[in-house]
């Protein structure tokens, strides 16, 4: 069994033939039968089976695509690590979600980075979605995802819960809902209602299988979601009346006080959702995923995540939803 044998299976197992994987690879499609032939022979088990215009993985191959992945990604981190170490420290890699990217990252990194100096290194973030977390994590193309819930983080994933937020809908004050809502006092607004008028969110719109998107679907109906290039846009559209917005309780919550914006009485809001740090299990997770996994659970991190004040994001990198390379001396 050989490495490269490992990476043509990974390969035709995520794609779905050996076509496309020997595509994929830049070689001709009889070399990755070849190099499939002798993994089928070391293994005893056929691995695969043709099935209409691609392939059906047996149990057995099943059960190697995983190990295959993880093996090759292992592979190919210890390469570049490798062939940088010389002129680097170090690093961690972070896949964050949007929301998380934009509202809390930033704080969430410069208090890391000056609570333990050097424990990470150079931090290099990548905005994603939860879905991803699973993938990302065993062919270790991140060490730690922050933010949604991910969805099927898989057998080898340790997630902690670290932050409950709660989403709640806005409204400018003189939107037609906002008057509705003062003229009717203790009446909730229908969905109905809702419905009427566009939805603002950021550009991750509605993550798919989060309490949120869970919510949405006990409506009526489906909403007119405008994406926006970050949800403090769409927040700004909101005030200006031309729709509504799940928006963050903290975010938010001086507005609501000051008037600036009014929180509609929907059934089943607010909507409470975790965020949570992903990493694999302690024995696979490098030193400094564990380190900022531990720390973002600390009385410290949650005050930083919670300040208020626009995020630094947008003054470092000029889009709240995209962070590049994060040190502390950035």
């Amino acid at each position: 069994m050989t490495l490269s044998q490992l990476r043509a299976f990974a390969l035709v197992a995520q794609l779905g033939s050996l076509r496309a994987a020997a595509t994929a690879l830049g070689i001709s499609e009889p070399a990755v039968s070849s190099a499939l032939a002798a993994l089928r022979r070391d293994l005893g088990d056929r691995l695969y089976l043709r099935s209409g215009g691609g392939i059906a993985l047996t149990p057995g191959g099943v059960a190697l695509a995983e190990h295959a992945q993880e093996m090759v990604g292992l592979a190919d981190k210890i390469h570049w690590e490798v062939a940088h170490a010389a002129s680097s420290t170090g690093g961690l890699r972070v896949l964050v979600t949007a929301a998380f990217a934009e509202h809390a990252a930033p704080r969430l990194f410069d208090a890391f980075t000056a609570r333990l100096p050097g424990a990470a290194g150079e931090v290099d973030v990548c905005v994603g979605p939860a879905s991803s977390v699973g993938a990302r994590l065993v062919d270790h193309s991140c060490d730690i995802a922050l933010g949604a819930r991910p969805v099927a983080a898989g057998p080898h994933a340790k997630v902690v819960p670290f932050l409950r937020y709660q989403r709640i809908l806005v409204a400018a004050r003189e939107h037609p809902l906002s008057r509705y809502h003062r003229a009717h006092p203790g009446s909730l607004i229908s969905a109905d209602q809702l419905l009427v008028y566009p939805w603002f969110a950021g550009p991750a719109g509605v993550e798919q299988l989060s309490e949120e998107d869970r919510w949405l679907g006990t409506l009526s109906g489906l909403p007119d979601v405008l994406e926006r290039a970050s949800e403090a846009e769409g927040l700004s559209a909101v005030r200006r009346g031309e729709g509504v917005m799940l928006a963050l309780g903290h975010v938010v919550r001086g507005e609501i006080d000051a008037g600036t914006l009014e929180r509609l009485p929907v059934a089943g809001t607010p909507i409470s959702g975790l965020w949570c740090a992903s990493t694999l299990d302690p024995s696979r997770a490098s030193a400094a995923a564990r380190a900022l996994q531990s720390f973002v659970t600390s009385i410290e991190a949650t005050a930083a995540m919670l300040a208020t004040g626009a995020s630094p994001a947008v003054v470092r990198r000029g889009s709240p939803v995209h962070v590049g390379l994060w040190s502390a001396s950035s």
